[in-house]
């Protein structure tokens, strides 16, 4: 009976991981972040619409660097706090080249993917403080923040899309 419950709670836990996976990549309450990226041309990102105080490209910045701080946060043995919020944002409101957009893709991707592997390695326990955090600084929370912080930007980069007439 005991190890059939132990079974079955790692078994949820397994679950658990599995789901948080799922909204880490979207597309669970939101467009995925790289299926809205598909729908804008380079010569669209940097574009303000509708008198918006940000274009396409500078959410995005926001949502690569912040969950590459995350990332950090929660995975790397030296991490040092970056100044919110001038490092959040990018210094240049522009894009400059496609290869630069092209980088920031990838970055969001591979980031993406190591913070989806560390949280589906069952060694890093959902419920403990991460490498560099205190008391409620767990897993969890941290993969909470990047879902939510993600799905909340990703609201603002559909707005862009469609005052652009892109979505």
């Amino acid at each position: 009976m005991y190890e059939s419950r132990i079974n079955e709670s790692m078994s949820e836990e397994k679950q658990l991981r599995e789901r948080l996976v799922k909204h880490l990549i979207g597309g669970e309450a939101f467009m995925p972040v790289t299926e809205m990226l598909k729908k804008i041309s380079f010569e669209d990102i940097n574009t303000r619409p509708g008198n918006l105080p940000y274009s396409l490209y500078e959410l995005f910045y926001h949502i690569v660097f912040t969950q590459k701080d995350i990332v950090k946060f929660t995975c790397s043995d030296d991490y040092t706090e970056p100044r919110w919020p001038e490092y959040y944002w990018p210094k240049e409101k522009i894009c400059r080249s496609a290869d630069e957009w092209e980088t920031l893709k990838a970055e969001y991707t591979t980031d993406r993917e190591r913070l989806k592997n560390f949280l589906l390695n069952e060694k890093n326990k959902l419920m403990q403080p991460v490498k560099n955090g205190k008391g409620e600084q767990t897993l969890l929370r941290e993969i909470m923040l990047v879902i939510e912080h993600t799905a909340y930007h990703t609201g603002q980069m559909l707005v862009v899309l469609r005052l652009q007439n892109l979505h």
